[in-house]
């Protein structure tokens, strides 16, 4: 086990194609790190540097304390798992776990014990005698993290390895990845587009857009406190709805303008966001979960809101009900969407047993409570005076 530090790493391809700029990462030892963005984000180029599969442009990465820019990947001690499985189909999966170790020449002997435990601890022993092709796509999965374990290496580099896999094997082998890390502890990079794999195996999530590291922290950390739109946008399932609106003083105090929608900003957003009061008169961008619009009742005394439902996802214990913004949203759609110019749709979440469907009127709640809001020149959040309130408050 290492610690993996990047000091300055950027990653220039021949045309001038910036894919990784000036990366500053710091992983512990021992730790689970997820690597997400956008496709074409930077990601896989780092993970491949990490490895030795790319020169690096500029910078430097150390694994173990050890700087490694010059190592071939056979010298830095990492083994790595892609999505593709990479086993070779003429051997048994015997022949393939223990196919690293018979090369380094170790003894048969040991590498008949480090095969057989690690089968065990992957339930893989019924399977030794079996070649690739005789295997489902989860079953070759697990051969091919076995292949990594079985050398005990100093890091784990994983490049999407659940990609191929069916959704219902990927929540499965989720819960196998975790478990591994637990028993190992070895230092991961793990690799992916999908923020809820991200958010479901990550120690801290390094969030990355155009090359560029937006925020590392925690999960509930990046959900809660996005530092900015870009962030706000990408983590979190539905993604949170984004929309520019004004910041007008009525009288009474402050509300954001959307549209023909004047939503009063409550005394808590103030308190906790004094800069609010310095964008009257300004846009600013606005943003809320989708948790924090739901049907009204009579109970309800925030803003209202009357839409017409786009469309109806049904998801077993609640639904999403997805409709057209109250403002337009043209301004962040760049800063935050992965499909740029992509038209924007709202999304509420309603009771599993709401009865609404496509075309349907229906009139929500919005708890300004529970709003997000950023700078639209700077694209970052607006500071709070209290993150352990923001984080209490998201939750």
């Amino acid at each position: 086990m290492a610690e993996v530090t990047m000091t300055g790493v950027t990653k220039v391809f021949p045309g001038g194609t910036v894919a990784v700029d000036q990366v500053n990462l710091s992983i512990t030892d021992g730790e689970f790190i997820v690597l997400v963005g956008p496709s074409g984000c930077g990601k896989s180029t780092l993970l491949r540097m990490v490895a030795g599969l790319e020169d690096t442009t500029d910078g430097t990465i150390e694994i173990g304390g050890r700087v490694v820019n010059d190592l071939p990947p056979k010298e830095r001690d990492i083994a790595m798992v892609f999505q593709n499985y990479a086993l070779y189909p003429h051997m048994t999966v015997s022949q393939n776990l223990g196919f690293s170790l018979r090369i380094r020449g170790t003894r048969k002997p040991q590498v008949d014990e480090q095969v057989g435990e690690t089968a065990r601890v992957l339930g893989l022993t019924p399977l030794l005698e079996r070649k690739p092709a005789a295997l489902s796509g989860g079953q070759r999965q697990r051969v091919a993290m076995g292949r990594a374990i079985v050398r005990r290496p100093q890091v784990f580099l994983m490049d999407e390895p659940l990609s191929n896999l069916d959704a219902k094997l990927r929540v499965a082998m989720r819960g196998e990845l975790s478990r591994l890390h637990q028993k190992y502890g070895t230092t991961t990079i793990y690799v992916t587009h999908d923020q809820v794999e991200a958010m479901t195996l990550g120690n801290r999530i390094a969030v990355l857009d155009h090359g560029r590291l937006q925020q590392v922290g925690p999960p509930d950390e990046l959900y809660a406190a996005p530092r900015n739109v870009f962030v706000a946008g990408f983590i979190g399932s539905p993604a949170m709805n984004l929309a520019t609106c004004r910041v007008v003083d009525d009288g009474d105090g402050l509300a954001l303008a959307l549209g023909e929608h004047r939503w009063p900003v409550p005394e808590s957003q103030l308190a906790l966001r004094p800069s609010l009061r310095s964008f009257a008169g300004r846009e600013i961008v606005v943003g809320l979960r989708p948790a924090a619009i739901e049907p009204a009742d009579g109970d309800h005394g925030g803003p209202r809101l009357t839409v017409t439902a786009v469309t109806v996802e049904s998801l077993g214990g609640e639904k999403n009900l997805l409709f057209l913004p109250p403002a337009t949203t043209a301004r962040v759609e760049s800063l935050a969407a992965e499909d740029e110019g992509a038209p924007s749709l709202w999304t509420a979440r309603l009771p599993a047993l709401a009865p609404v469907r496509a075309g349907d009127e229906v009139e929500l709640a919005v708890d300004l409570g529970h709003a997000y809001f950023f700078d639209p020149e700077s694209t970052e959040a607006l500071p709070v005076t209290d993150g352990a309130s923001l984080l209490a408050a998201a939750n």
